[in-house]
């Protein structure tokens, strides 16, 4: 028997540590020995009687000795790995700056609602409200995915909220058909004036228009086929192929007559243009609807610039 700071006993398994809180420890049929800290004494009590109870009646006991940042590294590389590349970028820099300074010591079986709170508050004065939310995103998700494997009982996401609004729909501005002829008009004097035109005309992400090669382009049929995307990652100063941003992502776009001009004369001016050992680079990605490896050829890409070459 355990005993509180006053001699009293409390309980099998439960003893009151010098700071006040209550450790209470547990062995599972298979041996091992669990922990975790309570406020209270009752909380500790019922802890051990709900962990005896899943441990006698075969429920998934949880165990309680995996921190978050543990568990992050391990859903990152194991779980939601397949996905975009700026999608990982973007859950490993919320990690990092927002969520990991609070949380990721932690045991992910003690992460309560007001933890997580505590990650908006922290970034509310600072940051725009689209980050918030991929804060909030990188967090749901993370959780959900140790909820689902019996990490955690509870997902401490539950109840909470971020105030800060993120720009509606309607604060979005789409050029005028005025403004994207002024916008040309503009861009002519532009190394990237087909790129920029191309945009308009066929409404893909900048990540589409930059890995497209020409097998995606049939000249025949006037369609373009989205299904993967190039970036060039800054820090490490490499380019980066990847599949498109969802399965949805995949399409194939009928070509309007200006952007089918546009892709004519790039072409036809291919034999013109300087190539640079860059070229000669072979990336691989991940197509995400078959999960074969597929390969971009840089040579092969319809736009070149000066870090292409």
């Amino acid at each position: 028997m355990g005993k509180n700071l006053k001699g009293k006993d409390c309980g099998k398994g439960i003893y009151q540590r010098k700071d006040g809180l209550y450790s209470a420890r547990f062995v599972d049929r298979a041996g091992k020995r669990h922990e975790k800290y309570f406020q209270t004494l009752p909380e500790a009590r019922k802890w051990i009687e709900d962990a005896k109870y899943a441990d006698k009646h075969d429920d998934v006991f949880v165990a309680t000795d995996t921190t978050v940042d543990e568990w992050f590294n391990f859903w990152i590389e194991n779980i939601v790995g397949d996905l975009a590349p700026n999608t990982l970028r973007n859950y490993r820099e919320r990690y990092v700056r927002n969520i990991q300074p609070v949380i990721g010591k932690m045991l992910i079986a003690n992460v309560k609602p007001m933890h997580c709170k505590k990650v908006f508050i922290q970034m509310d004065a600072d940051y725009a409200g689209s980050t918030i939310r991929q804060a909030y995103i990188t967090m749901g998700t993370m959780f959900k995915a140790a909820k689902m494997n019996d990490l955690i009982a509870k997902h401490p996401m539950d109840g909470v909220r971020f105030s800060k609004p993120v720009r509606a729909v309607d604060d979005i501005h789409y050029l005028t058909r005025e403004e994207q002829r002024l916008f040309l008009e503009t861009a002519r004097r532009s190394h990237n004036y087909n790129q920029y035109a191309l945009i308009l005309e066929t409404g893909l992400r900048t990540g589409e228009m930059i890995g497209l090669t020409w097998d995606a382009i049939d000249f025949e049929r006037r369609t373009l086929t989205v299904n993967k995307t190039l970036e060039f990652r800054h820090a490490q100063k490499v380019w980066r192929a990847g599949p498109p941003k969802t399965q949805q992502s995949y399409r194939t776009i009928p070509l309007t007559d200006k952007a089918y001009d546009i892709l004519k004369e790039v072409w036809d001016s291919r034999s013109g243009r300087k190539e640079s050992p860059l070229l000669s680079q072979t990336l691989e990605y991940m197509d995400r609807r078959t999960g074969v490896t597929s390969r971009l050829v840089m040579r092969d890409l319809v736009f070149i610039n000066w870090r292409t070459g």
